[in-house]
C-alpha cells in the first residue's frame, strides 16, 4: 500500500498559470516568536485519513506534507518499559487488542477517574508487536487501512533522502506509568538514538524531570495544556490558572501546546469571539505558543464557512499574531494554509478558471438572495448567477428552483397549497408558479443545508431578501461583476400548463438592461433543454451552456457535435468527470477532453466545501478537489463557495515553484479497487428535446373569482381546502361537545 502511494506521488502531476507565465512568489511573513514561517505538526502522522500512529499515517504526512514538516507521536508503555506510539492510553478502541485477549479487560484509576479498557502496562512489548495492530478509532472515517502494526518511536529518526527527521514525542500519563515502575526518562535517554527535536507533556513534574536529565540537549520542552478546568496533576492547579503564570511556565519550558479555544473562544453556537493575547503575551515571555486540535473533518465554528484553510489562517496569518506551530490531523492542509495561499485580493491570479456562484454565496447566507449576492460578489466570484423561477402573475425572480419549501418558510405559511406536479419532481411541493409575487414576498429566505450533521451558518439563517430578475441584472451592471449566469428550468411546463413564458421573460429583461447589446459582462444563458437554449441564438454575444443533468461516463462524437448546434458550453455533474466507488475516486472520465475538442466549455458543479461531498481521496479538503479540476482543465466552477475558489485561484498551490504544490488525485492513488462500471455514454437522442409548445391562454391570476379549471392538481388542491375545512369543523365540535 505505501509503496503504492509512493509510486502515485511521483507521478502527480503540476500546472502553470494558464497563460504559461510564472507568477513571481511572494515570501510571506509571520509574526512568529522568532519571526520564520509557523511549524507544521502532523499529529500521529496524517491521522485523519490512516490510523493515528500508523507507519502508513507517518510515511503518508512526510510525502504530502510541506517540507521540516514534523511527526508527532503520542508514547505510551508496556510492562516492560518499552514506548509505542498510540493515540491514547486505552489500547481498546485503537487497536485490536480485544480480538487477541477478549478477556483482558483491566480497570485503573488515572487521574480521579476509573478507566475500564486495555492498557500496555499489562503485557510484554515483544506480545503488543507481534500480535496487535492499529486501527481507526474515530468511527466515522474510513477503516480500510487498518491493521497495521504498532510503531516504535525509534522508527520516527530514520532519515529520509539525507535529511534528518524532525520528531515530537508526547508523554502523557506520566505519574501513573512511575507508579507502575516505567521509568520514562530512562526509555527516551537511553533507548533512543537521540532525544527528540519537541518533547511535550501535559505534566509539569515530567518536564522538570527530563530537563534536569537532558543536560544540553536542545529538545525543545513543551507545555501541553489541556481544558481550561481539568487538573494539571503535579501542581494540582486547574490548566486556566496555570495559563496565566507565563513566567513560571518559562522555567522549564520553551513553549505550550494549547486548545484552539485558549486562543479564540467560541460561543455555544459556535462563533468565533474576540481573540484572547495569549498569543502575545506568550511571545513577550519568550514562550512559544502551538495551537492544537485541528481536524478538516470536525465543525469548530461555523466563521470558517466548511473551509479548513480558513480556520488555519486565523491562528496563522492574522495582523496581531501567528502561533508557532500547529498539530493537525491533516497536515497537507496545514501546509497548504501555511505555504501557498495567499490572502491578497489584489494579488494577481495563478488559476483562471471561471468562478460562477451558485445562488450567491449560498454556502454562508440563504441562497439567490440580495444578501447572498453581495457576499459572492466580495468573495471574488467572476459570474454571479440566477436561477428564474416564474409567479402565478408572471415576475421573473431568482430561486434555486420552483419548489420554495426548502429555501423559504413557505411550508409554514403555505403548506395548504402543496400538492404534487410530477412535471417538476416527485415529491409534494409549494410552487412559486402557484403564488403570487405578493405572497411570495411575505415569505422568509431560508439557508440550505445539505448534510444534517453539518448544518449551515445557523446565525445567516434568515438573512436577505428575494430579488426579481430585473433586481439582479441591475445589481450585476451596478457593482461591475464579470458576468451573469441565467438559468431557465421547467420552460415546458410553464408554457403549456401555466401560461406562462418564462424564456421571453428572461430575454425581455436582458434586453431591457441593455446585456444583448454590451461585451462588458459575460452573459451565460443555462438550460437542461436544448430548444431553450435555441431561443437566445439571435444573440452572439451570449454563450448558451447545456446543463447535462445525469451523470456521464463519455460521449459519442455525434453527441459532442449535437450539443455544438445548440450551446457553447456544457454543466456537468462532478461525478461525469471524476468516478468514485465506496467513496474513493477510481477513474477519470474522457468527457472534458471530448467536449474540448469540439471547442465547448465546460463548467462543473456544484462544489461545496462540507468534507461529507467530497471524495475520500481529497482529504476532506475542498482545494484539493480545485486543483485536481483544474489539472483535469475544466474551464468553471459552480460553487456555494466562492472565497474558496478564489483564496484557491489567488495562491500558488499549483505553481511548481511554490514552497508547496497541492497534489492532484490520481484514480485509485489512496485506495486502489477494481473497475467499476462508468456512468452512461451520452448519445444524441439525450441531447435533442422537443420544440417548446405555444404559451397558453389562462385567466389572470389576480381575478376576483377564479374561473372552472380541470386539471388534476387543482382538484387536488380544491379537496384538500375542503378536507381542511371539515377537518377543523371536527375539531371545533370535539372541543366543545
Amino acid at each position: 500500500m505505501v509503496g503504492h502511494l509512493l509510486l502515485c506521488i511521483i507521478l502527480f502531476l503540476t500546472v502553470q498559470v494558464k497563460d504559461g507565465a510564472k507568477l513571481p512568489l511572494v515570501q510571506k511573513k509571520f509574526m512568529t516568536l522568532n519571526g520564520g514561517q509557523p511549524e507544521v505538526v502532523a499529529l500521529g502522522g496524517y491521522s485523519g485519513f490512516f490510523p493515528s500512529s500508523s507507519s502508513s499515517a507517518y510515511d503518508f504526512a512526510h510525502d504530502i506534507s510541506m517540507p521540516g514538516t514534523i511527526q508527532y507521536c503520542n508514547v505510551h508503555f508496556s510492562k516492560d518499559n518499552v514506548g509505542f506510539c498510540i493515540a491514547q492510553i486505552n489500547l481498546m478502541n485503537t487497536t485490536s487488542i480485544e480480538e487477541y485477549d477478549p478477556k483482558g479487560l483491566k480497570e485503573y484509576n488515572i487521574y480521579g477517574q476509573q478507566v475500564r479498557g486495555y492498557f500496555g502496562v499489562d503485557y510484554p512489548a515483544k506480545l503488543l508487536y507481534e500480535n496487535v495492530t492499529i486501527r481507526q478509532n474515530i468511527f466515522t472515517r474510513s477503516g480500510v487501512y487498518d491493521g497495521a502494526p504498532l510503531v516504535a518511536p525509534f522508527q520516527l529518526f530514520e532519515e529520509r533522502k539525507k535529511i534528518p527527521a524532525r520528531v515530537w514525542l508526547n508523554i502523557e500519563n506520566y505519574m501513573f506509568y512511575k507508579e507502575h515502575k516505567i521509568n520514562v526518562e530512562s526509555f527516551l535517554l537511553n533507548e533512543l538514538p537521540r532525544l527528540p527535536d519537541f518533547l511535550s507533556s501535559p505534566e509539569i513534574g515530567f518536564l522538570k524531570s527530563i530537563g534536569a536529565k537532558a543536560g544540553k540537549s536542545k529538545t525543545k520542552l513543551i507545555l501541553t495544556f489541556l481544558g481550561l478546568d481539568e487538573v494539571e496533576p503535579t501542581t494540582k492547579k486547574p490548566y486556566g490558572s496555570l495559563i496565566k503564570d507565563l513566567p513560571m511556565i518559562k522555567s522549564f519550558a520553551s513553549g505550550i501546546v494549547v486548545p484552539k479555544e485558549y486562543i479564540w473562544p467560541i460561543d455555544k453556537a459556535k462563533m468565533l469571539q474576540p481573540a484572547t493575547t495569549l498569543v502575545q503575551d506568550a511571545h513577550k515571555a519568550g514562550i512559544s505558543v502551538y495551537a492544537s486540535s485541528f481536524a478538516n473533518d470536525r465543525l469548530w465554528s461555523y466563521n470558517f464557512s466548511y473551509d479548513p484553510v480558513l480556520e488555519y489562517i486565523h491562528f496563522t496569518d492574522n495582523s496581531e499574531f501567528s502561533v508557532d506551530g500547529v498539530l493537525s490531523e491533516f497536515p497537507s492542509t496545514a501546509s497548504e494554509a501555511i505555504a501557498c495561499i495567499n490572502l491578497d485580493k489584489k494579488a494577481p491570479r495563478e488559476v483562471h478558471t471561471l468562478i460562477i456562484s451558485h445562488n450567491g454565496a449560498s454556502g454562508d447566507i440563504p441562497g439567490s438572495t440580495d444578501a447572498a449576492y453581495d457576499k459572492a460578489i466580495a468573495d471574488g466570484a467572476d459570474v454571479i448567477d440566477c436561477s428564474v423561477q416564474m409567479s402565478k402573475d408572471g415576475v421573473a425572480f431568482c430561486s434555486d428552483r420552483a419548489d420554495l419549501m426548502k429555501t423559504t418558510t413557505a411550508a409554514a405559511l403555505f403548506i395548504h397549497r402543496s400538492k404534487n406536479v410530477k412535471e417538476i419532481q416527485s415529491a409534494d411541493g409549494v410552487f412559486s408558479f402557484d403564488l403570487t409575487w405578493n405572497e411570495i414576498q411575505t415569505l422568509k429566505s431560508k439557508i440550505e443545508s445539505f448534510f444534517p450533521d453539518l448544518p449551515r451558518n445557523p446565525i445567516n439563517k434568515y438573512n436577505g431578501k428575494l430579488l426579481t430578475l430585473p433586481e439582479f441584472l441591475e445589481l450585476a451592471k451596478t457593482v461591475g461583476v464579470h458576468g451573469i449566469f441565467i438559468s431557465i428550468r421547467n420552460a415546458a411546463f410553464l408554457a403549456s400548463k401555466k401560461g406562462l413564458d418564462i424564456v421571453g421573460t428572461v430575454s425581455s429583461a436582458l434586453s431591457h438592461s441593455k446585456f444583448d447589446k454590451q461585451t462588458l459582462h459575460k452573459v451565460l444563458i443555462e438550460s437542461d433543454d436544448t430548444s431553450v437554449l435555441d431561443q437566445f441564438k439571435n444573440v452572439p454575444t451570449y454563450e448558451r451552456v447545456l446543463h447535462i443533468q445525469d451523470a456521464i461516463g463519455s460521449v459519442q462524437d455525434q453527441a459532442v457535435q449535437e450539443v455544438k448546434k445548440h450551446a457553447n458550453a456544457v454543466h456537468l455533474r462532478r461525478n461525469s468527470i471524476t468516478v468514485a466507488e465506496n467513496s474513493f475516486i477510481v477513474n477519470i472520465t474522457q468527457t472534458v477532453p471530448a467536449f474540448h475538442a469540439a471547442n465547448i466549455s465546460v463548467y462543473v458543479g456544484i462544489l461545496r466545501n462540507e468534507y461529507q461531498n467530497l471524495a475520500l481521496d481529497y482529504l476532506s479538503d475542498p482545494y484539493v478537489e480545485l486543483a485536481t479540476l483544474t489539472v483535469l482543465q475544466v474551464d468553471g466552477f459552480l460553487t456555494d463557495y466562492p472565497h474558496t475558489a478564489n483564496l484557491f485561484s489567488r495562491s500558488s498551490c499549483l505553481n511548481e515553484q511554490s514552497p508547496y504544490v497541492i497534489m492532484p488525485v490520481q484514480p485509485g492513488m489512496m485506495f486502489p479497487q477494481e473497475a467499476v462500471a462508468e456512468p452512461p455514454q451520452l448519445s444524441p437522442k439525450d441531447v435533442i428535446d422537443p420544440p417548446l409548445p405555444p404559451v397558453a391562454k389562462t385567466p389572470s391570476p389576480l381575478a376576483a373569482t377564479p374561473n372552472k379549471q380541470t386539471s388534476s392538481t387543482t382538484t387536488t388542491l380544491r379537496v384538500c381546502d375542503q378536507s381542511l375545512f371539515y377537518a377543523a369543523v371536527v375539531v371545533i365540535l370535539t372541543i366543545y361537545t
